[in-house]
């Protein structure tokens, strides 16, 4: 696979890395800095949606279990009607219901209160839930939570043994709030090649090296249109040739293109992530057979 075009758009922008595969084979694995375990950003989300995967699959949530119910303890003293008909599946499409984003990268360090499951269910719910698309860290992180609390253990605990094992990636970093939670919306650090192995699993609908660690029908939810907009799935994005793809700041790709059999993972620094995502599609996927 030729990358000099993709290359030469990137590079002056931040591209650090880019690996390509189709047919579970390597295309392409090209690096322009060391390959070392970066923050992810919201490429966590996605994680975070598989980590929920298997907590269906365990019983330990269900996607229509009312949030006033999982946090029954940390509501607001005056509970909205919009706040009482959320739902964990909420929680996963960016449809929650509150008027704004709530737990971005720039306020976490200054919240004075620490229970942040406490400060979320505060912000006000202005929509109905399922009506407006607002992107916002709130969501993933309480589906996060709630995997914590029900499983007794942190989300990296709970995904050793059920992903980061099986797929060969050893106990990685990942941020937490101020009482000791993973942060679902954020902060986990993965290799280049670490975040492709997930891309594999999720293109193959939870099978790794022919073994079914979660159920096909809960990666194709997550890659079919779960809201009002055709976008967004289940804390993952939709786009072009069919694909869905698990998207971070400053431009953390993994794309998945079933029609392909591909997997594309870009790691850098850039702020201009349409001109990275245009690449993806302009110069690497007509190269895809």
């Amino acid at each position: 696979m030729d990358l000099t075009g993709f290359g030469n758009i990137g590079v002056p922008i931040g591209l650090l890395g880019v690996k390509v595969s189709q047919g579970n084979k390597v295309l392409a694995h090209v690096c322009w800095d060391e390959e070392s375990r970066r923050n992810c950003y919201s490429v966590t989300k996605s994680v975070t949606a598989t980590a929920v995967g298997f907590a269906l699959q365990e019983g330990l949530l269900r996607l229509d279990e009312k949030l006033t119910d999982a946090f029954c303890d940390e509501l607001p003293p005056t509970v909205d009607e919009n706040l009482a008909k959320a739902t964990v599946r909420d929680l996963l499409t960016m449809c929650l219901g509150q008027g704004k984003g709530f737990l971005t990268g720039d306020a976490r360090p200054r919240y004075p209160e620490d229970n942040w499951v406490k400060l979320s269910l505060a912000q006000p719910f202005v929509y109905a839930p399922g009506t407006c698309f607002v992107y916002n860290n709130a969501g993933p992180y309480l589906a996060g939570v709630l995997i914590q609390r029900r499983a007794k253990c942190s989300l990296t605990e709970y995904l050793l043994p059920r992903l980061f094992l099986p797929l060969g990636i050893k106990r990685p970093t990942w941020e937490v709030d101020p009482v000791g939670y993973n942060f679902g919306g954020s902060g986990l650090t993965l290799t280049l090649s670490e975040l492709h192995k997930l891309g594999q699993l999720w293109l193959d609908g939870g099978v790794w090296e022919g073994r079914r660690l979660l159920p096909e029908d809960w990666i194709a939810a997550c890659a079919t249109p779960q809201s009002i907009v055709n976008y967004y799935g289940y804390l993952f994005w939709l786009g072009e040739h069919e694909s869905f793809r698990a998207d971070g700041l400053y431009s953390q790709f993994v794309f998945m293109f079933p029609k392909r059999d591909a997997v594309v993972t870009v790691v850098s620094y850039c702020r201009d992530a349409e001109r990275l995502r245009r690449a993806v599609y302009s110069e690497i996927y007509p190269q895809l057979s």
